[in-house]
């Protein structure tokens, strides 16, 4: 068993899960990513296990329930603390599932108060008044108020969350945030004795994350995005450390799987295919009336013959309105559902022509990817852009999952780069 389990955190999706373990590691934290709950104790001695879910747009009651398991197995390994992790953009359905599974985990630790933000100032995620921005924008004028899956046409933090929790939601704001771990802690204080149990926290920079860092030492349960994370390690005496981050040597072809239809992945695909590099198009409609797997075995016998000489990319990233039309002709669940499928079946199919070394775009699509080459594990690596890593398979593929969201223009070449 692990003796020295510092960190326990629950992230909703594969590629959340990585982002965080980015932050962990370049902060001096030894991790490894699970893929689901384990179903035995870890041998590896580390200082943060984050165990990467796939539920975030599943419904409620599953949320809950696997994230209730992730808890009683990151108790049972000794976590000190427990850390919630949700996407930057905190898209969820009206329903939830931010505001549910964090009441769940309130509960089962026996905690009355916790705190909620987002901020990832480095991937431009900020939080001003209790309201989130990507980049210079309102996050509800950033291209995800058109988001497939999990549309966000609110900013307000704290009027989002408050209407997925029966707890009172309140604000910590940057004038606190400021004056650092005592303002931070009265004003924690004052919330509580006020009756409110979620605490949505302004942070415009990293310097915000690191003086709300100390004022979090001790709580139970931390629910973030990924940004806090860079506060965290110090409260257990850690340091950043190169060492940490450090991979086997990379080999093999190399490959780019992207489902993801966000504003910033659209662009990546447009760059990719600008540099003249083979790329291919998977239409969502090709893949009714069970044509997904004849359409899979086109793509596999088209990508081929090309993977020796360089990347490939292999896409159903398509602008809004596309998106819109094909749900409407399948229906949101299925029309997502049979996307999956396929680009699974596809990353399982390249990996058996020689790719090595993969970048998967998406939450969703990297959750699928990873469960359908089988790994159960990962080593977090070196980081390309704010938030994505490089990870290490057990079975010797290098692997990127990309949040939609994440990465400059030119990620999908500079990726392979990075690892040589």
């Amino acid at each position: 068993m692990t003796k020295t389990l510092k960190l326990g955190c629950i992230a909703d999706d594969f590629t959340g899960a990585t982002d965080l373990a980015n932050n962990l590691v370049r902060s001096g934290m030894r991790v490894v990513q699970t893929i689901g709950v384990p179903t035995g104790p870890l041998a590896a001695e580390v200082d943060a296990v984050v165990v990467a879910l796939k539920s975030r747009t599943i419904p409620a009651a599953e949320a809950i329930a696997q994230s209730l398991d992730a808890l009683k197995w990151l108790q049972a390994q000794g976590a000190q603390q427990i850390y919630f992790k949700y996407c930057s953009t905190f898209d969820s359905t009206p329903e939830g599932n931010i505001g549910p599974v964090t009441e769940a985990l309130m509960d089962a630790l026996g905690t009355d108060f916790t705190i909620a933000t987002p901020a990832f100032p480095d991937n431009g995620r900020t939080v001003f008044k209790g309201y989130l921005f990507a980049g210079n924008v309102l996050l509800n004028e950033s291209g995800m108020q058109n988001h497939p899956l999990t549309p966000m046409t609110d900013a307000n933090l704290v009027r989002v969350m408050q209407a997925q929790t029966k707890r009172k939601v309140g604000l910590i704001d940057y004038k606190t945030v400021a004056q650092g771990e005592g303002a931070i802690r009265e004003r924690i204080a004052a919330l509580r004795a006020d009756g409110v149990g979620v605490a949505v926290v302004d942070a415009t920079s990293n310097d915000d994350l690191h003086l709300l860092g100390p004022a979090l030492k001790g709580m139970p349960l931390v629910t973030a995005g990924s940004g806090v994370a860079i506060g965290l390690p110090a409260n257990f005496g850690l340091k950043p450390s190169l060492q940490a981050s450090q991979l086997p040597a990379a080999s093999g072809l190399q490959a780019v799987v992207s489902g993801s239809c966000s504003v910033a992945t659209n662009a990546q695909v447009a760059h990719f295919k600008a540099t003249g590099r083979p790329a291919r198009a998977i239409d969502p409609a090709s893949l009714m009336h069970g044509q997904s797997d004849a359409v899979v075995q086109q793509v596999l016998a088209w990508a081929a013959p090309l993977l020796k000489d360089g990347p490939v990319l292999v896409y159903s990233t398509a602008e809004p309105d596309a998106v819109k039309a094909v749900q409407a002709q399948l229906g949101v669940a299925e029309a997502g559902a049979l996307v999956e499928h396929a680009l699974a079946a596809v990353a399982r199919g390249l990996v058996g022509l020689g790719v090595k070394q993969l970048v998967v775009a998406g939450g969703e699509t990297s959750g699928a990817c990873v469960q359908a080459l089988g790994i159960a594990q990962l080593q977090i690596g070196p980081q390309i852009d704010p938030g994505v890593p490089w990870c290490h398979a057990p079975s010797g593929v290098h692997i990127t999952l990309k949040s939609g969201n994440f990465g400059t223009e030119d990620f999908f070449t500079k990726a392979f780069a990075t690892l040589q």
